[in-house]
């Protein structure tokens, strides 16, 4: 079969590797019908996230299964399922407790399409078939009625995006509907996914970042937009602030944003040795900080559910690409590019 190799910053080719093969009863083979690049493969595209050379791409998407082993029950071949991009059992105490991210059963970041990062590698969305260890655990199926295109990172980054805003649904409806206001220190899609959900759940949304593009997403998406690096210090606090841009100087000012006893989501990756955080004004506020991988398969459902209601992503899409076209359209993306086979 096929997949889409990363050779070097600037530069993807088709390689033919060994087809998968059904091995144990638990186990499904799925056919990748569309695939997103996630905000990390952007940034590797790029350079501003090296990793090494050799590795198979693509760890968002929607599939077509193929085959299952005797001991899956949850799917069956021809069913439309979006594949969590976390390796996880289902059965183990992280899984059961939600931890998906953190699966005991599997080596730690045990993952699809970063397989330099991967404790287990479990190749890259962007090929002909690939091997899901964990079917019943691991393979959601996609309503009928889903906007496939809108909803092809639902892997990843949408539900990155959901845990910076779901979980505090409650905190937010128990507030006066004035105070009922969310901060976005967007980048890349994360954070336009968290502008839609917590416009979904009747928030007013404040959006700040510098790219014309996703400031023009946010506002669709029901943000109030603000064409800037890091918040204003003379704006009202926030009970719910989210910063996805991994820098530090942006990630300060939106801490200190956060009003008393509110709290901040930091869904970036930083890659320098330390970080520097404001953690007596945090401290004297009761700030909670939250930080680390998402539990995408724990998150998916909630997000469903959220969707069913008529929360639409669309806008966070900035292309749409053809499945031949990859080796050379992955690696000029800026934006969530979605790939599709149809």
């Amino acid at each position: 079969m096929r997949q889409l190799t990363f050779e070097e910053a600037g530069r993807y080719a088709w390689q033919e590797v060994p087809d998968p093969d059904i091995t144990a009863p638990e186990q499904a083979l799925v056919r990748p019908l569309l695939v997103a690049c996630c905000d990390l493969d952007v940034a590797v595209a790029h350079g501003r996230a090296p990793l090494p050379p050799g590795y198979a791409v693509g760890h968002e998407g929607l599939a077509e299964v193929v085959a299952v082993g005797d001991g899956v029950s949850s799917v069956r071949p021809g069913d439309r399922v979006v594949v969590p991009f976390q390796i996880n059992c289902g059965n183990c105490r992280e899984c059961r407790r939600g931890a998906t991210g953190s699966c005991a059963s599997v080596p730690l970041m045990a993952m699809y399409g970063l397989g330099p990062l991967a404790g287990l590698n479990g190749g890259g969305f962007m090929s002909d078939l690939v091997l899901v260890p964990y079917a019943d655990a691991m393979l959601i199926p996609v309503p009928d009625a889903a906007d496939a295109i809108s909803i092809a990172s639902l892997s990843d980054n949408i539900p990155d995006g959901w845990r910076a805003i779901g979980p505090y649904r409650d905190e937010l409806a128990q507030l006066d509907p004035a105070d009922r206001r969310v901060l976005v220190v967007g980048r890349l899609s994360i954070g336009l996914y968290a502008v839609a959900f917590a416009a979904a759940l009747g928030a007013h949304v404040d959006y700040v970042d510098t790219d014309e593009q996703r400031l023009a997403a946010a506002e669709k998406l029901g943000a109030t937009v603000h064409d800037r690096v890091k918040p204003d210090k003379s704006w009202d606090p926030y009970p719910v602030t989210v910063h996805t841009c991994a820098d530090p100087s942006s990630l300060g000012a939106t801490l200190r944003a956060t009003w008393p006893d509110g709290v901040c989501t930091d869904t970036g990756i930083y890659y320098q040795p330390t970080v520097e955080l404001p953690l007596l004004p945090m401290y004297t506020r009761g700030v909670r900080f939250v930080t680390g991988r998402v539990n995408a398969r724990a998150a998916i459902p909630h997000v469903l559910e959220l969707l069913a209601g008529g929360c639409d992503l669309s806008p966070a899409v900035d292309r749409i690409v053809a499945w031949e076209d990859a080796p050379s359209a992955w690696p000029t993306m800026t934006g969530k590019t979605v790939f599709t086979r149809a």
